[in-house]
């Protein structure tokens, strides 16, 4: 990883300060959140030990970075996590929609990892990498710590407000290597970060003496489907699932829109507190 940039900010303020109204512009403006606190110190024993018999895959640029995507299913807190109050009610409050559980990823950044390019995980119309899940409008992607990010084991970068240019540089397809406007989080063991998906973010090198372990869950509000069919979780496995787990398992298809509507259809609002300035305000 680049050491252009040798003095980038690090961002450790304290989040348990902020009201709800500045959360959602924290996500709304720079692009990411800290929820600090969501999973509690017995349930990430638990996690940690229910993924030691998880098989991971190296990526293209670092044995030292695995992967598996095939997680949701095995039960225990993995499958808990995913109807996580503390996150889950957060999001239904910020988008005012049900929620729809897109993916569902743990990655494992070993000693050794050599940092992750900055890049966004939303793509207009799909990509290699995300396929047709990157093309839906709105995506928070939760990304659930299971260690303490330091400053030398693999913290989060981000480059706050990138996914408002209207730049030819702000393309979402575009990677790069480092940015002076970056910024280090470092966080404690159990808490999240959440992430719009078209924000350029990453993680730095993990230079430390122990693995970073993250699960990363992906929602969308129910109206903001992609562009193209993707594949749904298995039918058979999702009746399966208890009541208040299965409810976020919707067809990852749908969408609530009106290709056909009119100028002016009939019942329309006058009112929408969703979009209101003083949504930042609130308590």
């Amino acid at each position: 990883m680049s050491q252009k940039h040798k003095d980038l900010r690090v961002d450790d303020r304290d989040w348990t300060k902020l009201t709800f109204g500045e959360q959602v512009k924290m996500l709304e403006v720079e692009g990411y959140l800290v929820l600090p606190g969501v999973i509690s110190e017995s349930k990430i024993k638990a996690l940690q030990g229910q993924l030691r018999g998880v098989r991971t895959k190296g990526t293209d640029y670092s044995e030292r970075q695995r992967n598996s995507s095939d997680i949701a299913f095995l039960g225990g807190e993995i499958t808990n996590l995913i109807a996580n109050p503390p996150t889950t009610s957060f999001l239904e409050r910020l988008f005012g929609d049900d929620l729809v559980l897109m993916s569902y990823v743990y990655a494992r950044s070993e000693p050794g990892h050599p940092g992750m390019a900055l890049h966004t995980d939303g793509q207009p119309w799909g990509s290699e990498i995300f396929g047709y899940e990157g093309s839906c409008p709105v995506l928070i992607r939760v990304l659930n710590y299971l260690e303490d990010l330091t400053l030398d084991v693999s913290p989060f970068r981000v480059i706050p407000k990138s996914h408002l240019s209207l730049h030819s540089e702000g393309n979402p397809y575009l990677r790069y290597e480092s940015h002076p406007d970056e910024v280090k989080v470092p966080l404690k063991a159990g808490s999240a970060v959440l992430l719009n998906h078209k924000t350029f973010h990453g993680n730095y090198p993990n230079t430390g003496d122990y693995t970073r372990e993250l699960l990363a869950i992906a929602y969308r509000p129910q109206w903001g489907g992609p562009i193209k069919e993707v594949e749904n979780f298995p039918k058979e496995q999702v009746e399966q699932l208890p009541d208040n787990i299965k409810v976020f398992f919707k067809d990852k298809n749908s969408r609530k829109g009106d290709f056909f509507g009119g100028n002016k259809p009939k019942g329309m609002k006058s009112e929408a507190p969703g979009i209101n300035v003083n949504r930042w305000l609130q308590k």
